[in-house]
This record gives C-alpha cells, structure tokens and sequence, in this order.
C-alpha cells in the first residue's frame, strides 16, 4: 500500500509518543499537521517559527529517528511555517519558506566553528588562498540593527568600515559596551555586509575562547606558525570579546604578531568587549596600544524609543501583532539589556502560542514579572523626580536646589504635582524632598501645574504622558 504523508506521520507520532511525556507530546506534537510527501521528503506546518525553533532545538534528533525508521536513511523532513498564525489570519508561507531540518550530518552550521575547516592550510603545503565558512550568523544584519542615540557613532563606523575595509581610518574598530547591548549582531552585521560587497574578501569571525583554543591545539601540534599563518590570509577578522584573552600570555603574544601582520597589509581588524581598551586588564601594554589606532565606539544602553523600535522590529519579523500599550509597558520596564527584551518577547510568544493567550498587558505583567523586580513596588517621589528631570534633560539635584531657570522651575514644580496626586506623602514630605521647601510652595506648584495645563493643550499632553510612564513604570 502507498504511503501519504497521513501515513507516514501518524507513524511517526506513535515512535514520539513513547519518548516524551505527555504534556510535551500534547504542546509541541498534536499541533503540527503534516502536508506533502515527496519520495523521502515529509513536509510538516508548524504555527511559527518560533515552534519550529523550538523541535530543532529540543527535538531534531528525535525527529530524525522517527523520519528514518518510517522513510529509510535518506528520509527527510521540511516544516511549512504559518504566517500571520498570531494575527489569525491563518495563512500559510509559500514553499520557499519551508525550512530544512538539521539532519544533514555533512554541512557547516552558520555559527558553529568547525575546527576541521581552519586546519586545511596546515596540511596542504603551498596553499595560498582557501575557501572557509566565515562563520557569520546570517540572521545579524545592518537592516535590523536599530539605530538610536545609543549606538549611531558605532553603527556608521560599522557602516563605513563593511564598505571599505582596511581603507579607513576605523582600523581597528573596537565596539564595545556591556551585556547585551548589540555588540556581536553589530558586528556579524559588519561581517556579513563584507561578505555581500566583496566575494573574494576573506572573512572570519572567531571568539577569543575559540581562538584561545585553537592556539593551543596548535602549541600541542607543533603548528604554531601554520596557525599563524593562516590568520594573516584574512582580510577581515572579527575578534568577539576580547576581554577574555585578559591573562593569557602566550595568546597574546600570537595575536600580536598576527594583528601587525593584517594591520601592515591594509586588511581589517573588528574587535568586540565589554569595556574600552583603557580598562582592559591582564591584557598587555603594547596590545592596548594598537586597539588604540583606530576607533573605539561604544554602545550605550538604548533609550525608550530605541527600546521600542527594536522589540517592534523583532515581533514583527516573528509574526506576532503587539498593541502599542504594551510594547510601551515592557520598554518602560526593561531598560538596559536588549537580550532581556528578547527574552520577553520569546516568552510572550510562547505564552501566546501555547495557550492561546491574546498579548495584552496582564499577559506582559506575568511575563515581566520573571526579568525585572520593580513591579508592583510602591510609587516614591525620587523616582518621579528621576523620571520628570530625564524628561526635561536637566540633572535630577538640580530639582532640589534654588534656580530661576524656566525649565528646571516648571520640571520641579511637575515633579510636585505628580508626587501629590501619585503617592501619599503629606505637602509637608514632599516638600523636604525638594530640598527642604515647606508645604506651601508645593500648594503653589501645584497650582501653577494646573494653570498651564488648563491653558497650554501641549504641556497637558506632557503631564498626561509622564503620569503614563510612572504607573507603568511601577504597574500601578
């Protein structure tokens, strides 16, 4: 009897169910529908793509035996991703985007190092040029790196490098900044646009870890100078985190050679850490010297709009239709780590996906609840202090001291009229946190807040969007 893809999948089914439990089966199983049967090829719909990175992360190998038992050693299995599955519009993607799955045992994976590939030049004598995997992760583009305040110097001269490397001034380029801020996408970005721009540039990226290990399989090979040779062939070489070579002496002393060497020939050098070359330690004085010669650009916690441009962006490649209210809500409440936005997003998606949950606020709250700790925390007047004096860009001290100048004069006096109609602090305590005023000068500012907002539309707009950001803020 012929088998349909029906056939194939509900045998399949049954050699799963016997290796996971049954609230996994139920969750990530049940809801794949399988669609087309092409010799050795099955063709499975999944809701998202989320769902599908989720079976390749968690459930490739288990798939792979279930597919072969039932189609042989060459059985292979496709995934049809829905779009639109969060808006409920149902529709599902065209067959270009059927994503293979991970069970072709011979293929480089993007991101992966495969020491295999950097060995060649040491066996082959006389090579001289080498085709190799740069090791780029295709999905970190400039497209989708969003530019704020926070990051224009670092992202133009990322720019500017990925368009003439080695013939500008931003060699090195040094981009650092802390945890999760975009470092390594920006500079995968700057790899991949190298990549596009020019096929004969070779260009690698590697973590100092890796490099640190592959230096001392090296040592132990005796192909000390077969390795270092090979790194002087790279016209880009991208250098993640190289506050981790901080007391590896003879690591250092390979790459300094090997940065003279590319620096000499015009080829460029990207360098990624978590600090300036300055306050790099255990790294020695003349490698700081050179991460010196070009530019270092840092990367700086992004701000509210940067923060919600970006979550934005990301939702909206996955598919899934945020409200405005509540992409606002997580970007007041996630403020210094991109990759805790991400986090939220994964976990709102899986929440949404799982248990058929609309993405609203009280959905955010519980998902919030995991990353940041000043939910639900009593409203104080030093954070609306903080808040007004951001807003109106002037040094939250100077709120407390005396001034005529407009702008610091109408900050404080909001800052008044907030904390009175926000928390339950007397006239008197307000007063004092304002640099000792009494009672009656916070009766004053709060009259006078009132006054403008009865006769100017756009500073009312002001206090309404500021009482806005502190109750979500706090989640009140």
């Amino acid at each position: 009897m012929t088998k349909d893809c029906h056939m194939v999948w509900d045998s399949c089914l049954r050699i799963i169910k016997k290796s996971v439990p049954p609230q996994s089966y139920k969750t990530w199983f049940e809801p794949i529908r399988p669609v087309h049967l092409n010799n050795s090829e099955l063709t499975i719909q999944v809701p998202n793509k989320f769902f599908y990175e989720w079976l390749e992360e968690h459930y490739v190998q288990l798939l792979k035996t279930s597919i072969r038992q039932e189609l042989g050693e060459r059985g292979r299995l496709l995934y049809h991703i829905m779009e639109g599955a969060q808006n409920g519009t149902n529709k599902t993607s065209e067959p270009t985007h059927s994503q293979p799955s991970a069970d072709k045992d011979n293929e480089p994976v993007p991101g992966v190092f495969d020491a295999e590939m950097i060995k060649n030049p040491f066996v082959i004598p006389g090579i001289r040029r080498i085709k190799i995997d740069p090791q780029i992760n295709p999905n970190y583009q400039f497209d989708n790196f969003i530019e704020g305040d926070c990051n224009r110097l670092a992202r133009n001269a990322g720019m500017a490098v990925a368009k003439k490397p080695g013939g500008t001034a931003f060699n090195p380029l040094v981009i650092f900044g802390d945890v999760g801020l975009g470092k390594t996408h920006l500079a995968h970005a700057i790899g991949n646009e190298v990549v596009n721009r020019y096929a004969d540039k070779m260009v690698l990226y590697v973590s100092a870890e890796k490099f640190t290990n592959q230096i001392i399989q090296a040592i132990k090979n005796n192909a000390v100078n077969d390795f270092v040779n090979f790194y002087q062939m790279i016209d880009v070489l991208i250098l993640d985190d190289i506050q981790f070579l901080s007391g590896k002496q003879k690591t250092q002393e390979i790459f300094f050679h090997i940065f003279n060497q590319l620096h000499q020939n015009g080829k460029q050098i990207i360098l990624t850490s978590d600090r300036p070359p300055k306050d790099l330690e255990g790294i020695q004085d003349r490698l700081i010297s050179r991460f010196k010669w070009g530019l270092s650009a840092d990367l700086q916690a992004p701000d509210l709009e940067t923060r919600m441009a970006i979550l934005g962006a990301k939702m909206e490649v996955e598919g899934v239709d945020i409200p405005n209210d509540v992409l606002e809500f997580i970007c007041y409440n996630i403020k210094n780590n991109i990759r805790e936005l991400e986090g939220v997003m994964i976990s709102l998606m899986a929440q949404s996906t799982l248990i058929r949950r609309d993405v609203d606020i009280e959905l955010a709250k519980e998902v919030i609840r995991n990353f940041v700790t000043t939910i639900n925390k009593e409203i104080t007047v030093e954070f609306i202090q903080e808040l007004v004096a951001e807003h109106f860009n002037v040094p939250v001290e100077r709120l407390h001291q005396e001034t005529r100048k407009r702008n610091i004069v109408i900050a404080r006096q909001l800052s008044m009229f907030l904390a009175k109609k926000l928390t339950n602090k007397s006239l008197k305590a307000i007063g004092e946190t304002f640099g000792g005023r009494d009672h009656s000068t916070v009766i004053y500012s709060c009259k006078a807040v009132q006054d403008m907002m009865d006769t100017d539309m756009i500073f009312m707009d002001t206090v309404s969007e500021l009482e806005k950001k502190i109750k979500m803020s706090l989640n009140h």
